[in-house]
């Protein structure tokens, strides 16, 4: 069965976004290098990348012309933008995204049913989110970025509950960022 990996930037006091939405605390690193080559490896193992509307609007911007090790296999690997405004999601010379509408979480759980690679979630805090209440994330990898920007968006809002976590890696980066990935704990029966 395929598996939904949800990767997300975040700072070492916990928030993926400013209070605004900002995503200026990207910039305190300048090295991405070693991120760079473990997503590299990471690929290796997916074959769909998920992203909301937002995200896709923001990476559109950036991947399609971006010169990085990473870039070819974004721009080359099938994306699905979960949107209920979005008509299509062209992707500049490359093979368009295509757009999903109606419910994500069911469109997630019966991508991970169909054989393939498995399914990459960057960023889109909404559909990580709904995604996560619906019982599908199978892997979480964090990025923590080593800033505190004291206010913002948190991955998790407080209303998700409790969300046990088993660590599989942890490593630091030259950069001192620190990879974590984690799998949710399934309880017996579940």
């Amino acid at each position: 069965m395929r598996r939904l990996i949800v990767q997300e930037l975040i700072t070492v006091d916990g928030y993926v976004a400013g209070p605004d939405g900002e995503l200026d605390f990207f910039d305190s690193v300048s090295d991405y290098s070693h991120v760079d080559r473990d997503n590299l490896q990471i690929l290796e193992d997916v074959d769909t990348v998920l992203l909301g509307a937002d995200t896709y609007r923001m990476f559109v911007q950036y991947w399609p012309t971006a010169d990085e090790p990473v870039a070819n296999t974004v721009n080359t690997m099938p994306k699905l933008v979960f949107s209920s405004t979005l008509n299509e999601a062209p992707w500049g010379t490359w093979q368009p995204a295509e757009v999903v509408k109606g419910d994500a979480a069911a469109k997630v759980a019966d991508l991970k049913r169909q054989p393939g690679k498995d399914l990459m979630l960057w960023g889109s805090l909404s559909l990580a989110r709904s995604l996560t209440r619906a019982g599908l994330l199978d892997e979480l990898q964090l990025r923590v970025v080593p800033v505190a920007i004291g206010s913002g968006e948190k991955l998790f809002p407080d209303d998700l509950g409790r969300l046990d976590l088993e660590l599989i890696e942890g490593k630091l980066y030259p950069s001192g960022i620190i990879s974590t990935r984690y799998r949710p704990r399934r309880t017996p029966g579940a």
